[in-house]
């Protein structure tokens, strides 16, 4: 496994990060600890949790893990913003919720400081300087190392940024957004924000729940059994197939025969494919099971052909709407 640095900071990171959410719900503690023990072993050292996950359980079980590690040799992320009870200041990204939600994943991490310290959406009920300057106090107690934000429109990332800049704040060291084969919105604006100010992406779902992991087919008239989408068609009266296009049968179709030219899965292939974005740090990659895991972390030791490379991003690619695609056509670098 190699490493690379987050963002403009010192701080460096394995190219796989792995995504604990489904602790505490699909995976079951003992499963989990083998699972964190296989990722070390494997030279992983960067795991991402949040505390909403399992209503907190995902942090405890990591921590109950942590126990028993050298602190110092993991990256340890997790995010804050989820509504965590009743009360009406238990949620958001305002001062009185994020100081007692930081230590409260410190003592279910069972930790003295967090790595990475992010929000979780953007708050547009909360002054921006507000957030930014609790969490610019959090750095400077001590408590968390670097700052992070997820699932922020390009002009709320910027906006953030600015503002921390402009109050001599701790800035944003990474971002973490929705992005794969098949999501590639990201590219727009917040790919370019992150290159020019500096700040790492760890992608989540990078493999699209499930759907760039070689199970689905072109034509199919159900999802696979055990599928994240047969549990989700299972509280829903829309079809399981309802995201689907033909853009995204295409994708499929270009990601199973690219797999299979270079002796890969095509989880491996998908993975290794957003690991050479531009920008990308490292992907986070939410394994269930052992053997999800074990697929996933072959990818660090794949090497996609150009040609393949190119073949996966043309299947996806789309006109981009306006001003994004106007923009494309003035580019002068």
């Amino acid at each position: 496994m190699e490493y690379r640095y987050l963002g403009r900071t010192g701080l460096k990171v394995s190219e796989l990060c792995l995504g604990t959410m489904s602790f505490g719900a699909a995976t079951d503690e003992p499963t989990a600890h083998r699972m964190l023990d296989r990722f070390t072993e494997a030279g992983g050292d960067f795991i991402d949790t949040a505390d909403v996950y399992s209503a907190g359980e995902s942090e405890s079980i990591l921590g109950r893990w942590l126990e028993r590690r050298s602190r110092d040799d993991l990256v340890i992320a997790t995010k804050a913003y989820g509504d965590m009870g009743p009360a009406s200041n238990d949620g958001g990204a305002g001062r009185k919720h994020l100081l007692s939600a930081v230590e409260a994943s410190l003592r279910r991490l069972r930790t003295d400081y967090i790595d990475l310290y992010q929000i979780h959406v953007f708050d547009d009920a909360t002054p921006i300087e507000e957030t930014l300057s609790t969490l610019d106090d959090l750095v400077r107690s001590g408590k968390v190392r670097f700052l992070g934000a997820s699932n922020y429109a390009g002009w709320q990332l910027q906006k953030s940024i600015d503002t921390s800049r402009l109050h001599g704040w701790e800035p944003f060291a990474c971002l973490q957004p929705l992005y794969n084969l098949l999501d590639r919105e990201t590219e727009w604006d917040l790919i370019p924000v992150c290159r020019n100010e500096g700040v790492g992406v760890i992608p989540w779902s990078p493999l699209r729940g499930g759907w760039l992991g070689g199970r689905y087919r072109r034509n199919m008239t159900a999802p696979p059994p055990g599928s994240r989408a047969e549990a989700d068609a299972e509280h829903s009266s829309d079809p399981w197939d309802a995201g689907a296009d033909d853009r995204t049968w295409k994708v499929i179709d270009t990601l199973l025969e690219v797999a299979q030219k270079s002796g890969r899965t095509p989880a491996q292939v998908a993975l290794r494919w957003l690991m050479d974005q531009p920008g990308v740090t490292a992907p986070i990659i939410g394994a269930r099971t052992p053997e999800h895991l074990e697929d996933n972390l072959a990818a660090a030791e794949v090497s996609l052909e150009r040609e393949h490379a190119d073949l996966l991003t043309e299947a996806g690619d789309r006109p981009k709407p306006y001003p994004f695609g106007l923009l494309e056509r003035f580019h002068r670098r």
